[in-house]
């Protein structure tokens, strides 16, 4: 019996190759691997045909010998905190808008706010060479810190702003936004104004801290006022912490809650007791979910550049990994005051 010859555009699993897509198209298996990553410049024509081809022929690739052979991966990596947070949801969505075209493909890591876990994502991805990573804020541990600075990948951190670390960040100030808070309600003259956090990142820390900054500064900051858990964050905590808050505290007139779920819980919880809402007391919320602008009463918040950060961030990270010289490594693309009934 004569034993065939190895062929290397054949697999001795049985699977198909993308040799076998390529001929299946007829066209060039460079052609079809561009296809079949969604690069544009591919006519639709021939990426249609090498669709039908692989779709046909059953064909999965293997991102690991396509990594091999070409000495790079086609994969960056992103990680947040959370998947169940809408503003997440609508960063990631922009990051993918902008990485698909190149060709790239997007892992998405959910530390769940945990350092350790974020650790472990880290080491896992870099263990598969990305061409870069995209992570959010500056909290972690001192390994990760360490493994990140040795690994030379290209790397831009959302959400947060730091200038004097020298890193490449997208984002907006916690602390400004939070002072903004607090400016906008004493300019409705509200004089006993609360602040209530849950989760307790470094983000909802941050943002609460320039509201007292802020209050502190007008002679009206009240330290009893401030109610902060480390629960996750959800509608149903902001009805229970608003009960909690009002039994304690019943002449508060202003409450600036750190993330707009807890805002929405205050109000349906306002509405329930019959707590005037802003007569009796105010209500801001953070980040304008979308639902918030449809709120009874409508709900005042800061809107946060989700999209944008996402966006902005990808574009960088693109920058990066080509080699380009950076003129603005920190990019600061602010926040919004969306002023509407409940204020």
């Amino acid at each position: 019996m004569t034993t065939p010859k190895n062929d290397k555009n054949t697999r001795t699993t049985g699977r198909p190759t993308l040799n076998e897509v390529a001929r299946s198209a007829g066209v060039s298996p460079i052609t079809a691997s561009r296809a079949l990553r969604g690069i544009p410049s591919v006519a639709e024509e021939l990426a249609q045909r090498v669709r039908d081809a692989a779709r046909e022929l059953g064909y999965v690739a293997n991102p690991a010998a396509r990594a091999l052979a070409s000495a790079r991966s086609q994969t960056v990596a992103v990680v947040v905190p959370s998947l169940g947070n809408q503003l997440f949801v609508e960063t990631l969505e922009a990051i993918h808008a902008v990485m698909r075209p190149k060709g790239l493909e997007v892992l998405i890591g959910n530390s769940h706010y945990s350092r350790d876990e974020e650790e472990d994502l880290i080491r896992n991805y870099l263990a598969y060479q990305p061409r870069g990573l995209l992570l959010t804020g500056f909290e972690r541990t001192e390994s990760a810190r360490r493994m990140l600075d040795s690994s030379g990948i290209p790397c831009v951190y959302m959400m947060d702003l730091d200038s004097g670390a020298g890193l490449h960040c997208v984002g907006f100030s916690q602390l400004r936004a939070g002072a903004a808070a607090a400016e906008h309600l004493i300019a409705r003259g509200r004089q006993r104004m609360a602040f209530v956090g849950a989760q307790l990142d470094q983000r909802t820390l941050l943002r609460g801290e320039g509201f007292r900054r802020a209050l502190q500064q007008a002679g009206l900051y009240d330290p009893a006022l401030e109610l902060l858990t480390p629960r996750s964050s959800s509608v149903g905590l902001g009805c229970e912490l608003f009960n909690q808050l009002l039994a304690s505290h019943p002449q508060i007139d202003a409450i600036f809650f750190g993330n707009d779920d807890l805002a929405h819980g205050a109000l349906l919880e306002a509405m329930r007791r019959g707590v005037k809402v802003p007569e009796q007391v105010a209500v801001l919320g953070f980040n304008d979910l979308p639902a918030s602008s449809f709120m009874v009463p409508r709900l005042s918040s800061i809107r946060t550049p989700r999209e944008a950060i996402g966006r902005r961030a990808a574009e960088l990270l693109l920058a990066l990994m080509a080699g380009q010289s950076i003129a603005e490594p920190v990019q600061d693309i602010g926040f919004e005051l969306m002023v509407r009934e409940s204020t």
